[in-house]
């Protein structure tokens, strides 16, 4: 097995964060430091990441959480904020975030052990939407949103194209629904200030079918058996 995917499916974290962690010289195998991510693991090996033995997951598990903002999407941190596992200290199983989203952002993110399901939601050749619920700043246009549609220059990136509508107008403000299979970092946010409409509050609704529903701020759910079906389907 693929080191990434031992260290994947152990639970610590996702097959592309793993391969990081390789390069920074963080993953030792049988007591030494590992620089090649292609490395095959054996029966024997012990796999060391941060200093810690780690060994594969038994049990897979799967959970929805409804991420509030002033939380960071990351197993640790450096500066000390909150992070997203503090609101999850009652799981018995190490578990990581599927994908991310930034501090002022709320809203659902699938927490799992499972490193294929992680690959599958994250990558963006499996043309999973993520639907964000956003208020901007002014009046979005039909030409602002076509462009939007289109895919704009986020900073010499051209993102793919986008499901965009609008929800509802306030006086100096909108509130709009947008649906995108990438997830560049603050992508919605730069989307929307590329066309002039900086964001001012942001949530994400909708992963896939997945949908946000009636699940409160700072709490999480199991997946459904079909839910998670569905994500393994992709």
């Amino acid at each position: 097995m693929r080191i990434n995917k031992f260290i994947a499916q152990s639970g610590i974290t996702s097959r592309r964060k793993a391969d990081e962690l390789i390069l920074q010289g963080k993953v030792k195998v049988n007591g030494a430091v590992l620089t090649e991510p292609g490395y095959d693991c054996k029966e024997d090996d012990l796999v060391e990441v941060d200093g810690k033995i780690v060994k594969l997951e038994a049990e897979k598990v799967y959970y929805l959480l409804n991420k509030p903002t002033g939380y960071v999407t990351t197993a640790k941190d450096q500066s000390d904020r909150p992070i997203i596992l503090d609101l999850m200290e009652d799981v018995d199983q190490r578990v990581f975030p599927v994908g991310r989203l930034d501090m002022n952002t709320s809203g659902i993110i699938i927490m799992t052990n499972d490193g294929d399901l992680s690959y599958k939601v994250s990558h963006p050749k499996h043309n999973l939407y993520k639907t964000y619920r956003a208020l901007i700043s002014g009046e979005l246009t039909m030409k602002k949103l076509a462009k939007l549609e289109r895919g704009v220059d986020i900073g010499g990136y051209i993102t793919a194209p986008a499901k965009v509508k609008v929800v509802k107008k306030l006086q100096n403000s909108t509130v709009v629904e947008i649906s995108i299979m990438e997830g560049k970092n603050r992508q919605v946010r730069k989307m929307f200030k590329a066309v002039g409409n900086p964001v001012q509050e942001l949530e994400r609704i909708a992963i896939g079918n997945i949908k946000i529903g009636k699940l409160s701020l700072g709490h999480y759910r199991k997946l459904r058996p079909d839910e998670i079906e569905y994500l393994k389907g992709i």
